[in-house]
């Protein structure tokens, strides 16, 4: 990776990254089942539109209604549907963090990084508007279903937004950071925390009490962290690692590339 000189790093041009094969390929891994699993969840969609909510005129005469059967097999494709929407959204999710996309195009990085959040949208609200418009089913059973489509469409839709999207400018410009001022890009993280470490010695790794991990940043984003620790000037000091005088820049150089 290409280093950028530490004296005015806010102002140096911005390093690129680039994931490593493997990371290359688990990411498009991921990403090939978690479609799988959301075409999957439209194909249940459809199932349930025009199959389990239509049922035969033989069927309501029998019944006198709706037939029961059908609704309680309507609750649980909601259920799957939400399932299946959530799994790939978590798969997604964690593929961008393999394989970030760039903010230089800002409509790809936004789409590619909540695209779980609209794929569960589209997985559900044309099934809640139907249910809605049903008219076989009593005021009971529409309620039921419509509340437990609105409830996981929504939680699946949470599931799927990635409220701290990973950049490849953020991936490089925390990774050259590291090497810069650690001498290595090698960083330490807790299973539980957000953030990771300069070193061993940072008290909250000293004071982890859950599994404490090291490897380069990318492994750490892989991981699910947000990025390095912006208390810089005190983990220097618990590290014995030297605070080089332009720190604020680098701390600004850091928070830019998390678009703070």
């Amino acid at each position: 990776m290409a280093k950028a000189s530490t004296k005015t790093a806010a102002a140096a041009d911005t390093p690129i990254f680039t994931p490593t094969p493997e990371a290359k390929a688990q990411a498009t891994r991921s990403r090939i089942i978690a479609l799988v699993l959301w075409a999957a969840a439209i194909v249940l969609e459809l199932v349930a539109i025009f199959w389990v909510m239509r049922p035969s005129f033989d069927e309501l005469a029998a019944n006198h209604g709706f037939p029961q059967w059908r609704w309680y097999t309507l609750l649980a494709f909601i259920g799957v549907i939400g399932v299946l929407a959530m799994v790939g959204s978590v798969l997604w999710k964690k593929a961008n963090h393999l394989d970030p996309a760039s903010r230089k195009e800002p409509v790809r990085f936004f789409i590619q990084n909540q695209l779980g959040a609209f794929i569960a949208l589209l997985a559900f609200l044309p099934l809640i508007v139907m249910i809605f418009m049903n008219k076989d089913m009593d005021a009971k059973q529409k309620n039921i279903a419509g509340a437990a489509g609105v409830i996981v469409a929504l939680v699946a839709a949470v599931a799927g937004i990635d409220f701290k999207p990973l950049s490849q400018e953020q991936a490089a410009v925390e990774s050259q950071v590291v090497t810069q001022l650690v001498g290595q890009d090698l960083v330490w993280w807790t299973a539980g925390g957000k953030v990771v470490h300069l070193c061993q010695g940072a008290s909250d790794i000293q004071n982890a009490t859950t599994t404490v991990s090291s490897g380069p940043v990318a492994d750490a984003f892989a991981a699910g962290k947000e990025g390095i620790t912006l208390l810089l000037g005190r983990e220097l000091n618990q590290c014995s690692l030297p605070v080089p005088a332009n720190l604020p820049d680098i701390e600004q150089w850091v928070r830019t590339a998390r678009g703070l």
